[in-house]
């Protein structure tokens, strides 16, 4: 039997520590970027008796982790045990030890044996000490950003709607926003099942449930097609159509109610600057003149009739998230195929994806926010360096460009505007209301997204 340990102290009583890990939400914000890994099945939480069934996927691999919950001590511990999956054994107990009226050691105690009895110890005890270590330091990381952030946000709970909640920020931002203890309603096309709080709606149809909506105290608006693909005439229709009539639907609804929530936080993109080269921009730049600079003006235009009814409406004008392009940039980068794309000098403004979510719930609680907010990084920076970087995080060489003209041949209009455009981008008007950026260098943030020591360590 093997002991692993993992300690941190928190600037938080433990009551407010042990209730952000019970509420709803919190294995998701505990869980790795890089762990592809999802609940299948869950009984209640993390009460004795309580199980969760886990489905953890490495490639085409796929294998099941059921655990079962006990010894739970409210506002102190609770343990799980492994009742099937690929340890012989395993037995985690999730401890919050008070350290005076305001602070706390969170302590993560892992008890386990590996298959194969002194076989497995002896071949695989290194590399489980180490990817212990790793996710763990990212998860007392997170746990500490996050409770961070709703302190300084205050007591208020929320009931938020949300459209777009199974999306990559809208999973994370309902993980997020739940572990607070706020109240979310997911706004989708599926009808709503029994005692759900679910709100069903149909943008192309023109239908959305209005009563439903009636007492939330906020919206946050993320749905519309996706930009991927080759973009021919029926998917750039889709692209602006599905942001235009959505968007038009919800905020016309909005304004309608008797009960007006207090707030409508409508996703945008930087998108609407269009290709400006090293001009560095802020919310009163003007837009540009492509296609994506189209779309973003009529979509953030869709939301001036919640405006016009007296709600405070943010368009959240969002920057390249870290967590949805380099997943996809590793495999060339590991087999040492990676480089600058086209000439390297045109700008990133590279935003995290918590740094985003931070960005949306900021908007949420912030009075003093409205109209459009760039939600990007504080420094852009060029496509030479991102691509430099990355490989000095991924300890692989960067030598193999990839031509413009091979990326128009991919890629079409689409690459233009995503890999080859540049947008020198400023959060000025996040930076100006107060808001604190967890990841403002771009290398740390790599660093924590994919699991990767300090170059010092």
């Amino acid at each position: 039997m093997t002991t692993f340990v993992k300690r941190t102290r928190m600037p938080f009583p433990a009551e407010k520590l042990a209730a952000w890990h019970e509420r709803p939400g919190a294995f998701e914000r505990l869980s790795p970027p890089w762990e592809d890994v999802r609940i299948i099945e869950q009984t209640g939480g993390i009460r004795d008796g309580d199980r969760a069934t886990i489905e953890l996927r490495k490639g085409p691999v796929r294998q099941r982790w059921v655990a079962v919950h006990r010894n739970y001590v409210e506002g102190r511990q609770f343990v799980d045990d492994q009742v099937s999956g690929p340890f012989a054994s395993w037995t985690h107990t999730h401890r919050f030890i008070p350290d005076g009226p305001e602070a706390s050691v969170l302590e993560d105690e892992i008890e386990y044996r590996l298959p194969g009895a002194t076989v497995g110890e002896l071949v695989g005890g290194t590399f489980t000490e180490h990817s212990l270590e790793r996710m763990f330091a990212f998860r007392h990381r997170r746990t500490a950003n996050d409770l961070a952030r709703h302190e300084a946000a205050g007591e208020r709970q929320m009931r938020i709607a949300i459209t777009g909640a199974t999306g990559a920020i809208g999973t994370a931002l309902t993980a997020f926003l739940t572990t607070g203890g706020h109240r979310v309603d997911r706004i989708g096309r599926q009808p709503a099942a029994p005692g759900s709080s679910e709100i069903r709606w149909d943008p192309e149809a023109g239908t959305l449930d209005r009563s439903a909506l009636e007492g939330v105290d906020a919206v946050v608006h993320l749905a519309g097609e996706s930009i991927t693909g080759r973009w021919n005439d029926g998917k750039k229709k889709a692209i602006l159509e599905s942001r235009r009539k959505g968007t038009r639907l919800l905020a016309k609804t909005l304004a309608s109610l008797e009960r007006k929530p207090s707030v409508l936080v409508a996703a945008s993109a930087i998108g609407y600057y269009g290709n400006r080269g090293d001009e560095i921009l802020t919310e009163d730049s003007p837009p540009g003149d492509d296609f994506l600079a189209g779309v973003c003006k009529e979509w953030e235009a869709a939301t001036a009739p919640a405006s016009e009814a007296g709600i405070r409406v943010v368009n959240l004008r969002t920057g390249v998230i870290l967590e949805s392009v380099v997943p996809q940039m590793l495999t060339p980068f590991k087999l040492g195929a990676g480089g600058r794309i086209g000439g390297g000098r045109q700008y990133m403004s590279w935003v995290a994806l918590d740094d985003v979510i931070g960005a949306y719930h900021h908007a949420l609680v912030t009075e003093s926010l409205s109209g459009p907010v760039n939600a990007v990084g504080p420094t852009a920076v060029m496509n030479a360096e991102f691509t430099k970087t990355l490989g000095r995080v991924l300890g692989r060489p960067t030598f193999l460009p990839l031509p413009a003209g091979v990326v128009k041949t991919l890629f079409g209009e689409l690459g233009e505007a995503l890999l080859l455009a540049s947008q020198r981008v400023k959060p000025a008007k996040l930076e100006a209301s107060g808001f604190v950026f967890q990841e403002r260098q771009l290398e740390t943030a790599l660093r924590h997204q994919l699991g990767k020591p300090p170059a010092s360590s």
